[in-house]
Order: C-alpha cells, then sequence, then structure tokens
C-alpha cells in the first residue's frame, strides 16, 4: 500500500502521538519504540538500530513540517527564503563568535553528538589526525561510529564534532536552517557547530548528501568555514544507489522478484547516475568556493562490492538487498537503503582512506568493530579495505591517486 502524504502524517500521529501505554504520560515503551522502528526506519537518527522517543518525535515533526518529503524522500519542499539569495539579519552565523558560542551555551543543545564527548574544541593533533566538524543523516552514522575505531588502529585518535540527525534532519540544508534560526526554525537557533568553527581551529568538514540538494545549501557552510579556518577542507559523501532510482531509470513501478536483477550492468547504471549528479553538485559553485572540496566515494565502493557479491567474492555475504532477496547479510537492508550487518566497516575504511589517503590494508593493528562473533569474518574484512582504496583512487573527485600503487596517496609523497 502507498500512503499519501495526509494518510502518514495521521498514522505518524497515531503510532508516535497517541499510542502510548496508560500511566506514561505518553511515554512509548521498548516495545512500541522496537514495532515503529520496524516501519519507520529512517526515523533511527544515528543508525544505531533503537528508535528513541526522542527520535521518534523528531521524525514526527519532520513529517508534519513536510509531509511530501516523508511520503517520498525524492519530493522536497524547501523553505521560499532559499530562493532569495539572502538570509534574515537574525541568522546566527552574522554574529560575532562570542555571541554564537553565548547563544548556543545558553540555548537547548543539539542532539545527534556521535563523538566520545560532546567537545567544541580539540588541542592541535599531534599524531596525523584532523580535527573535523561534521553534519549528517543514517547514511553517515555508520562512517561516524567506525570512523574513530579505524584511526585508532591505526595509530592515532580522531577528533569530531557532529551534528547529526535522521533523514531529511540531518541534511546540509536542514542543518543550516536549525543551527542559524532561520526559516522553519525562526528565533529557535541550535548553533552547535556554528559556535564550535567560528572560535575554535578545525581541518576539515563533513556532509552527507540528500535528495534535491542546491550548491548554496553547501557553500552556506564552506563560506562559513573558510572566513575562521581558511585552509579547511570539505568532503560530501555521496551514498550509495537505492531502490528508488529503478523507477527513475528503469521505470519500474515496484521492486524486482530477486537479488538476480541486480547485475552488473544495472548497478554500474544506478551507481552512475549518483557519479553525475554530484559531478554537476561539486563541479558547479561549490569548487567556485574552494578547490578544497572532495567526494568521499561511498557510492562507488558499495557498487563495488555489490559486483564482488555477484562474483562470488564477497565472503558471509548472503544477498544484495534484503527487500528483494529476504536474506539478513545483505548488503542493503531496508527500503530506504540502509546498509545491512558489517558494511559500516566498509563505509568507515572509504572515509579513512579519502581523509587521510592511506589504504586501510596498512593497518597491522586490530580494528575494535562492535560486531557480533563470526561475521564479518577476516577475509571480508580484507575485501572491504581492497574496495575502500580501488573506489577512492578511481574517483576524479577524490582527491587522492595511487599512480605508483604502493597504497599511499601521492600526495603525500
Amino acid at each position: 500500500m502507498r500512503l499519501t502524504a495526509n494518510t502518514l502524517l495521521l498514522v505518524l500521529g497515531i503510532i508516535l502521538g497517541t499510542s502510548a501505554l496508560p500511566g506514561q504520560a505518553n511515554q512509548p515503551s521498548e516495545k512500541q519504540l522496537e514495532k515503529w522502528l520496524k516501519r519507520f526506519p529512517e526515523a533511527d537518527a544515528n543508525g544505531d538500530g533503537v528508535l528513541t522517543a526522542e527520535e521518534a518525535k523528531a521524525y514526527r515533526g519532520e513529517a508534519r513540517a513536510n509531509p511530501k518529503a516523508m511520503r517520498s524522500s525524492r519530493e522536497m519542499n524547501f523553505h521560499p527564503g532559499w530562493d532569495t539569495g539572502e538570509f534574515p539579519d537574525s541568522a546566527v552565523y552574522k554574529k560575532s563568535p562570542e555571541e554564537i558560542l553565548s547563544i548556543y551555551k545558553n540555548g537547548p543543545k543539539a542532539r545527534g553528538a556521535q563523538s566520545t564527548s560532546d567537545a567544541l574544541s580539540f588541542q592541535k593533533p599531534t599524531d596525523g589526525g584532523m580535527r573535523i566538524v561534521g553534519v549528517g543523516h543514517s547514511f553517515m552514522a555508520p562512517a561516524y561510529r567506525t570512523l574513530p575505531l579505524i584511526t585508532r588502529a591505526a595509530g592515532f585518535e580522531q577528533p569530531l564534532c557532529l551534528h547529526t540527525s535522521g533523514g531529511a534532519t540531518g541534511s546540509a540544508r536542514y542543518k543550516w536552517e536549525q543551527e542559524n534560526g532561520i526559516h522553519q526554525f525562526d528565533g529557535k537557533p541550535v548553533p552547535k557547530l556554528l559556535a564550535a568553527i567560528s572560535n575554535y581551529e578545525w581541518e576539515a568538514w563533513l556532509s552527507g548528501p540528500y535528495h534535491g540538494d542546491r550548491p548554496e545549501f553547501y557553500t552556506c557552510w564552506i563560506d562559513f568555514c573558510l572566513k575562521y579556518n581558511p585552509d579547511m577542507k570539505f568532503y560530501i559523501s555521496d551514498a550509495w544507489p537505492q531502490l528508488y532510482q529503478l523507477g527513475v531509470i528503469y521505470g519500474l513501478k515496484d521492486n524486482p522478484d530477486s537479488d538476480d536483477f541486480f547485475t552488473n550492468e544495472v548497478l554500474d547504471k544506478m551507481n552512475n547516475e549518483i557519479r553525475q549528479r554530484y559531478f554537476s553538485l561539486i563541479g558547479s559553485a561549490l569548487r567556485e568556493r574552494s578547490r578544497n572540496v572532495f567526494i568521499i566515494p561511498t557510492s562507488d565502493a558499495i557498487t563495488e562490492a555489490a559486483k564482488m557479491f555477484n562474483k562470488g567474492k564477497l565472503p558471509g555475504v548472503e544477498g544484495i538487498h534484503k527487500v528483494v532477496g529476504g536474506k539478513d547479510r545483505s548488503i542493503w537492508r531496508d527500503v530506504t537503503g540502509h546498509l545491512g550487518p558489517g558494511f559500516d566497516r566498509l563505509e568507515g575504511y572509504v572515509f579513512y582512506a579519502t581523509l587521510y589517503g592511506k589504504s586501510p590494508e596498512l593497518i597491522t593493528e586490530p580494528v575494535e568493530f562492535a560486531d557480533g562473533p563470526g561475521y564479518p569474518g577476516k577475509e571480508l574484512d580484507k575485501v572491504f579495505r581492497k574496495i575502500a582504496w580501488k573506489a577512492v583512487t578511481g574517483h576524479p573527485l577524490s582527491g587522492v591517486k595511487d599512480e605508483n600503487n604502493n597504497l599511499i596517496g601521492d600526495h603525500l609523497e
């Protein structure tokens, strides 16, 4: 059944607002939250597989604000303020660093902090790490979890200051509105990253993609970062193929009958559609703002993994898409397109290789991933590392090349 926007809002209103157990003051039980997570996996803001009452409430709020987007994440309605080319005088980014920091410290705290501490600053690393600020949604969450584990095994800690949420609420556009207290957040700013960027030193800014992205959703962040940290680098993950593309490319109205549909040709077409979209985005206004704008090529990596599965070279992986083939150990696990078990490793390796210009194959110490015993195994982990380096060095906008095949980016030598 396809839900209309109004029907979706009604369902969300019932299950997220009025179905709490008696005596719980509208606080849902763990069992209810588990049930809702299965029905609305995109509500899991940090992608940890556990839906909290706060995440459910935030998801309901987004549905109220933008019902069309929640029905079909490809149909986005943006605040008309984005069409004016200007932001209100009340926008927080226009204030002094001291004022921005005061607004954040004295206002509601940001959701989505995923670093070991919620620090707004870090000492300059002496171990090779970059200080990173980032926004993102549940497609970014796997790498935000695993990147610090990978860098620790590589011999250094990863300083992170994040402001994340699920779905559209984790996009660069949404976070700019929320942090500045403009448009849908008029007068209610939560300037976590604005405070961090304007008051302290950083080497990189990260973001994930979202449907309907425009250059201005990113250039606002780039301009602000460069004002206070002129040497910053900017990285945008391009995500990976999703089922909705089958309707765009092939005109399919229903999902395929089996994983056999995902031939290498189909996978390449889906990936190429994503590539062209982000070539266009990066090659326009973003590169005009800074030459230090790069793609984290997760789409190339996940596509390569699917092609490796077709060759029978992904040890322990049982399928390509759980929604299509029904296998738990699949590359994709739900309609939205979240990654299946174990593939948070691959995404983390792609982030590491892009950011630090070194293949994860060079890491000799064990990475302490929080996986269950037996899967992913050591052999699959080795394949993931090779795929990550191939994807990063093969993408023209990653900023990393390895012409002499020594597993170290040429720009580091």
